[in-house]
């Protein structure tokens, strides 16, 4: 079985309190990182496959970001979020790997069916 490990990636302190608190009472172990380096040093030390990530981050972009952590593992889900977003800059998300996105405020619902779909997929693909 795959273990239900999120990691949240926004530089908004409330945001990532909010989601991992939420997607705590599912069951899931939640990770937060505030900037995309310490996401890559959580990452190093823990494997996590199903991800939140803002794309305005400091440092670098959430879709740097994404193409860093899916170079390290493939297998990696990741949905973007972001407070806007130009035709553009979602083009440029499916790009990097992202499997979807989600606009601020993000819907709590929207998130808990994401990561749903994310582990099940995951479990199909240990299957295989």
């Amino acid at each position: 079985m795959v273990q239900k490990r999120i990691l949240i990636v926004d530089d908004e302190e409330s945001i990532c309190l909010l989601l991992k608190s939420a997607l705590q009472t599912k069951g899931y172990t939640v990770f937060t990182a505030g900037e995309p380096a310490s996401a890559l040093e959580i990452l190093d030390q823990n494997t996590i496959l199903v991800m939140f990530i803002d794309l305005n981050l400091p440092e670098m972009t959430g879709v740097e970001l994404c193409r860093e952590i899916i170079k390290m593992n493939p297998l990696t889900i990741a949905y973007a979020i972001t407070g806007y977003a130009s035709h553009f800059e979602l083009a440029e998300c499916k790009g990097a790997g992202f499997e979807d996105y989600f606009r601020k405020p993000v819907r709590l619902i929207d998130v808990f069916n994401a990561a749903e779909r994310a582990f099940e997929k995951l479990e199909r693909w240990k299957k295989n």
